[in-house]
């Protein structure tokens, strides 16, 4: 399956909050899938519906080792996250080239519309929790980065720059 191409940082779609989802319809579960071939094209662990450009609060994960075990979610929000903090890598493929080291809590519970409209809570622990917050940002408006010191943030998108 083909998917539509990323945007490119610094795109406004990719800076502006998503539209919730009022009731998961057959054009939302398209556009899970195509999601997911996007994803899985990167190869990557989780994808937000924005960085294809599309501007609603849709997002997959799919952190296990053998694949196909994407969670679709519609309107993610975290509910309860764990003190305990969990540094790891972040990349975007909006801003190719670079990432760097985000420290993000090692637990959550996650709140969200399933695939077929109903409500769930689900917990995700380690790298499933690392990316469903990734992509919850990137449905606020926010990227990996934001998340750095200004001298790192800016640091690492003159990297960008330099590598594109």
């Amino acid at each position: 399956m083909t998917h539509r191409p990323f945007l490119r940082w610094p795109h406004p779609v990719l800076r502006s909050p998503a539209a919730p989802v009022e009731a998961v319809t057959e054009e939302h579960r398209a556009i899970w899938d195509e999601m997911i071939a996007a994803m899985e094209a990167m190869p990557g662990v989780g994808l937000a519906a924005p960085q294809l450009g599309i501007p609603l609060r849709l997002a997959v994960v799919d952190a296990s080792e053998a694949r196909g075990q994407a969670v679709r979610m519609a309107n993610p929000r975290v509910l309860h996250a764990s003190a305990e903090m969990r540094p790891h890598e972040e990349a975007s493929p909006n801003l190719p080239g670079v990432s760097a080291l985000v420290a993000r809590p090692r637990a959550v519970t996650v709140g969200f519309l399933n695939e077929a409209g109903e409500p769930e809570e689900r917990d995700f622990v380690l790298l499933w929790a690392t990316s469903v917050q990734h992509q919850i940002d990137h449905l606020d408006g926010r990227m990996y980065f934001d998340r750095l010191s200004r001298p790192r943030r800016d640091m690492l998108l003159r990297r960008a720059k330099k590598a594109s």
